[in-house]
């Protein structure tokens, strides 16, 4: 904790590559730095200022703009490998699911509530002005799905982890996040969790 804030580290950064995958077009890569802007990682698949609703969103109508609130995806090591253990893995890479973050050191992290942000770089500790990298939003957590679990399943070559790991990833498949302050982020920075701001009442 500093000064009331959870802090952890980025342990890695990927993209997906030039050249994607056609089987799997999420899977990502290891990178040296992710240099965001406000649409995210510029050209990636999930990069834009906005999306289209698709079957997360039931209420509407398919392809309506929204908002984009998926711009990336953050994991946390410590799941992976409780995820990675309970499907008999001795790892689950962060790429093979498309993450673009990984984060070591904060505990329960696909907790993390929404609303709360995650001010990643430099040396400050939650006193006084943001000197660091970028600050993303946490919007969401990132539900597992098959899409995940048939691309584990084929890059691990176990059929049966395509629908193993939707319940082994229950509650541990990190979260999505949007921009808000650009820059860039590289293995090695400081990761401290701003609590989303609750209004006083009285």
């Amino acid at each position: 904790m500093t000064n009331g804030f959870a802090r952890g580290v980025v342990a890695g950064v990927y993209e997906i590559p030039p050249v994607a995958d056609t089987q799997h077009p999420f899977v990502t890569h290891p990178c040296e730095r992710l240099a965001l802007d406000l649409s995210g990682i510029p050209g990636d698949v999930h990069g834009g200022v906005t999306r289209k609703s698709g079957a997360r969103e039931p209420w509407l109508p398919r392809g309506t703009v929204l908002r984009n609130d998926r711009q990336l995806s953050a994991l946390s090591e410590d799941e992976l490998a409780e995820v990675a253990a309970s499907l008999g893995l001795d790892a689950l890479p962060p790429e093979w699911i498309g993450g673009n973050l990984l984060i070591r050191g904060l505990a329960r992290f696909s907790r993390v509530a929404p609303g709360s942000r995650l001010a990643i770089g430099g040396g400050w500790g939650g006193v006084g002005r943001f000197d660091g990298g970028a600050v993303l939003r946490v919007e969401a957590y990132n539900f597992p799905c098959r899409q995940s679990g048939r691309a584990i399943a084929a890059l691990a070559g176990r059929p049966d982890l395509e629908f193993a790991f939707v319940k082994a990833a229950a509650a541990l498949r990190g979260l999505v996040l949007s921009v808000d302050l650009a820059g860039t982020i590289t293995p090695g920075d400081a990761v401290v969790v701003i609590p989303p701001v609750t209004p006083k009442v009285g």
